[in-house]
């Protein structure tokens, strides 16, 4: 049997952003999720700049008003809240504290435990054992409660709420960039770096950290969703984000007093997270396939085959 008809992405004229563009498109639904995470982000970037006064508006005449109705505007096209507020201005507005949050508290534990794991899985002995274990009792508490605990303590606010999130999954990159650096560093171009007489700290930011980067890109996308739905709840217990600031999660757990009358108080921001956090978990998996060699020909032999 003839073995599958491999086509190279061309580089010819390429740069590294059409190869990406051109392997994306291989897959339609990493392709979706990823043009749906662009308008949140870009909603995040600019909503809070032409649609804050329109969040903030109190409108009592419009209370609860109901979605799908163009009859007060189409910033009441997804209906009203308690306050008569646009709830499809305040979706956008919320969504920029939504993603700094959750972005911010997974750059912060991916950059701590990533350098963390590269040391542990790298030095081994007495320090990897005590990172270890360091890991171990922060994931002995679950992230929810561990974040309740702090939170309740401590004042809630957007910096605090990133602070204890990122510490509660700076073990997930820890063990993951270890269990990674125990296997790579074996490989002979670790070892010939060694006998060259490269410094520890050449060796692990050098040649070894490129080798974790696509396994800690493809945890992130994954964690980015996970934090965003524990901010969610903790928003939802009210001992995150405060009022006046406003995430998805603290909207959702404003319209609960209100589902039997007003559905969509916290249907919508429910269904915003939803959809974000589907769409991460797709482009994860595209992320995966991508930057692994050895799955990557599965892109080249649909388009070979087309």
């Amino acid at each position: 049997m003839a073995p599958p008809l491999i086509v190279p992405v061309k580089s010819s004229g390429r740069g590294a952003a059409r190869n990406a563009l051109w392997l994306l498109w291989q897959d339609k639904s990493a392709f979706v999720s990823a043009i749906l995470l662009a308008l949140v982000l870009g909603a995040a970037i600019i909503g809070p700049w032409l649609l804050a006064d329109q969040a903030r508006a109190v409108n009592l005449m419009a209370r609860n008003a109901a979605p799908f109705s163009l009859s007060k505007g189409w910033l009441f096209f997804l209906g009203a809240d308690a306050l008569g507020r646009s709830l499809l201005a305040r979706i956008i507005v919320a969504s920029q504290n939504t993603i700094v949050i959750a972005g911010s508290a997974v750059l912060l534990s991916m950059h701590v435990g990533g350098v963390l794991g590269l040391i542990a899985g790298y030095k081994e002995g007495w320090i990897g054992a005590i990172l270890l274990r360091m890991a171990d009792a922060i994931m002995s508490f679950p992230s929810m409660l561990l974040a309740v605990i702090v939170l309740f303590v401590f004042s809630p606010g957007i910096e605090n709420v990133i602070f204890v999130l990122a510490v509660s999954r700076i073990p997930i990159f820890l063990r993951t960039v270890r269990a990674e650096v125990l296997e790579i560093k074996e490989r002979m171009f670790v070892t010939a770096a060694r006998a060259m007489g490269a410094k520890t700290e050449r060796v692990l930011f050098r040649h070894i950290a490129p080798m974790v980067m696509p396994t800690v890109i493809n945890l992130a996308a994954l964690e980015v969703a996970f934090v965003m739905l524990v901010e969610s709840g903790l928003s939802f217990l009210g001992i995150g984000i405060q009022p006046p600031e406003v995430t998805w999660g603290l909207m959702v757990a404003d319209g609960r007093n209100y589902l039997g009358s007003a559905w969509w108080l916290s249907f919508w921001p429910g269904v915003a997270i939803m959809m974000v956090t589907i769409a991460l978990n797709l482009l994860s998996n595209w992320l995966r396939l991508v930057t692994d060699p050895v799955e990557r020909w599965r892109f080249q032999t649909v388009a070979g085959a087309k």
